[in-house]
């Protein structure tokens, strides 16, 4: 008989074979997948869409199938690329970064009542699962040129029931880790790597993502790369919970034990004082091969983006009213997954919110990501103040509502660019000529 293609079932050599994938898709399936991926019109779209439906169905005669859909070969070929990027051996291919973070809280054994310290400006997702389940977010004043986590405030705001620091290398510029991990290391508190914008920055020779007790890793359709849309990379630095992780992805499941006549056993994972369940955050074959392909070409995505951002630099920085992105130096590389613009609106004549207006006007798109996370109304619902909040993170009211927005570094033609430079040096004249 031939090897077993799942856990489940034996998809080999057999009279009466049970096998894993239950519907194959076929050669007009297939073809719907490609004209998906590659979408055109007029005549000689259609042309070419006859053609390669002809060789396709030519090629379903003489192929076979895959044996598997999910959690194969190609999840664990593209986390061996991940470990090899990273340079570590915990990479799990996880269904998005937000189920990474809930594998890292649940290793945490958050409760209600204990305290987790976020950044004031992150997504949302950074926050959902200890907000979800009753914990105490504590919102981290940010660094008023980064816009990440400040140290020094989080210093501030850790108290006996702290158990998580979450820093956020917002647009794939790292946050200052030393100070952060020195604190955590003094208060026994675990740090988590909300690293969604940051696969392939670097912080001190280090990649991002192998630096904290967990990392997360988004592979989201507007990220740097992708993996066909969706997808996260979930890491770990604990030595005893690298050997549980994978198994933390998908409930559980033992195979180096089973119970009576069955194939596998189910157990819990270690947490970092008591056990927790795991639950399914399984991943499929398509998209750890999309997932490979795209980080095989990473360090050229990286390298691009960051020739956007230099030529902005060299266009904006004639204009004193204008603080471009910073580009980093020997011990910070960021990914430049987003180029953060900032003014200083004395010098401007008007604050960030007009500049926004005026670049909307010209058809330039920038988007400040993102809003302070105690504004939205799920943290007011759950009962806090923020208005209080906000007392707290005065850097990030400034900075957000008068200072810095972003704007896009990817799929642009060097015309494009060209234009976004010159209508950000015309909106900032307007503003200082007051028109």
């Amino acid at each position: 008989m031939a090897k077993a293609t799942d856990f489940r079932y034996n998809t080999g050599a057999t009279k009466v074979p049970w096998a894993a994938v239950g519907e194959n898709y076929n050669v007009n399936d297939l073809m719907e997948v490609i004209k998906f991926l590659m979408q055109g019109e007029g005549a000689e779209y259609e042309e070419a869409i006859k053609a390669v439906q002809a060789q396709v169905e030519k090629l379903d005669k003489i192929s076979t199938p895959p044996g598997k859909l999910s959690l194969a070969s190609k999840v664990e070929a593209a986390e061996a690329d991940s470990n090899e990027y990273l340079g570590i051996d915990s990479s799990t291919f996880v269904t998005n970064a937000t189920s990474g973070f809930e594998i890292a809280y649940k290793y945490a054994n958050l409760k209600a009542g204990d305290e987790v310290i976020v950044p004031a400006i992150t997504f949302v997702a950074t926050m959902a699962y200890p907000l979800a389940i009753g914990c105490k977010l504590v919102f981290a004043d940010v660094d008023p040129v980064t816009i990440n986590m400040d140290p020094a405030d989080v210093a501030r705001k850790i108290t006996p029931k702290t158990k998580m620091i979450v820093p956020v290398h917002i647009g794939g510029y790292p946050v200052d880790m030393d100070p952060i991990l020195e604190l955590a290391r003094k208060h026994n508190i675990l740090v988590l790597e909300d690293a969604a914008h940051a696969f392939g920055a670097m912080y001190k020779g280090k990649k991002i993502g192998t630096i904290g007790d967990f990392a997360a890793f988004s592979f989201h359709e507007v990220k740097n790369i992708t993996s066909f849309g969706e997808g996260g990379i979930v890491t770990t630095t604990i030595p005893e919970f690298k050997d549980h992780i994978k198994r933390a992805r998908f409930f559980g499941l033992d195979f180096s034990r089973k119970i009576k006549d069955w194939l596998y056993d189910v157990s819990a994972m270690p947490g970092k004082e008591e056990p927790f369940v795991a639950v399914n955050y399984s991943t499929t074959e398509i998209q750890a091969l999309g997932l490979s392909l795209q980080i095989a070409r990473n360090e050229q995505i990286i390298a691009e983006r960051r020739r956007a951002a230099e030529y902005l630099n060299s266009r904006l920085a004639g204009n004193p009213a204008i603080i471009p992105q910073d580009l980093g130096n020997e011990d910070i590389k960021p990914t430049f997954h987003l180029y953060q613009l900032q003014i200083d609106p004395d010098k401007a004549g008007g604050d960030i919110q007009v500049l926004k207006k005026k670049l909307e006007e010209k058809s330039v798109t920038s988007i400040p990501h993102f809003g302070p996370l105690y504004r939205f109304r799920v943290v007011q619902q759950m009962g806090y103040d923020s208005d209080e909040i906000a007392k707290t993170c005065p850097v990030c009211e400034e900075v957000f509502y008068k200072r810095f927005t972003h704007l896009p570094l990817y799929g642009l033609s060097d015309e494009q660019l060209e234009y976004m430079a010159d209508a950000i040096l015309e909106a900032v004249d307007e503003m200082q000529r007051g028109v």
